[in-house]
């Protein structure tokens, strides 16, 4: 299984002087020339895919619509791929009307344990973020081999997918970073006494070249 993992384009909620906290914010104008880019460029350099998925965030969202509609496909919208505090414990997303809208004042890998909404009820820690992360993965692995499987995510799931992939510890020592749209090409292999995931490349952004 070729599995490539996408952060969304620019959203108003990534840039620096946002003062509105965590709204399920679309694409800011370069965020939306970022996506088109990515659909113009992804099928010259990955022509067929199997499956593409998306989180349900309106980011999201938005930078997987010229994706489908360059492959000619529908999007499958899963929960798991939204970002880290934006869904309950038991991995359900929070309905736009309750959406914490503050993070705590410390970092999500600095105590993985504690809740990432603590004016909100209910809602996941980073441990909690990572095991939805694990499972979206898992899934694909029973279900997808061979395939090519496209996601449309957030920067949080791409970090928790290494940390999967990687078998880290719940304190980590190393942030992955990465840009708006970048793509990162892992694939799941069965070799005996092998590992049994290569990473190919990460942050790919071949496509962003002289839009910004």
């Amino acid at each position: 299984m070729h599995l490539y993992l996408i952060r969304h384009g620019q959203s108003y909620v990534n840039l620096k002087d946002w003062a509105d906290g965590n709204v399920d914010a679309g694409l800011t104008p370069l965020g939306q020339r970022q996506a088109a880019a990515l659909a113009a460029w992804l099928p010259t350099v990955l022509p067929h895919i199997d499956a593409l998925y998306a989180s349900t965030m309106q980011r999201a969202r938005e930078t997987a619509a010229p994706l489908a509609a360059a492959y000619g496909c529908p999007i499958l919208w899963d929960d798991r791929l939204r970002e880290i505090g934006n869904n309950r414990w038991d991995h359900s997303a929070f309905p736009p009307e309750e959406l914490p809208r503050t993070y705590p004042d410390y970092w999500a890998s600095e105590r993985p344990f504690a809740t990432m909404t603590p004016l909100t009820p209910g809602g996941e820690t980073f441990m909690h973020f990572r095991t939805r992360v694990g499972l979206f993965i898992e899934e694909l692995v029973e279900c997808c081999r061979g395939k090519a499987i496209v996601a449309v995510c957030h920067g949080g799931v791409v970090e928790a997918a290494f940390d999967h992939i990687f078998n880290i510890g719940p304190w980590r020592r190393c942030e992955v970073w990465h840009h708006n749209t970048g793509v990162t090409h892992f694939e799941y292999v069965e070799h005996p006494r092998r590992e049994t995931w290569r990473l190919h490349y990460h942050n790919r952004v071949d496509h962003l070249r002289g839009i910004e």
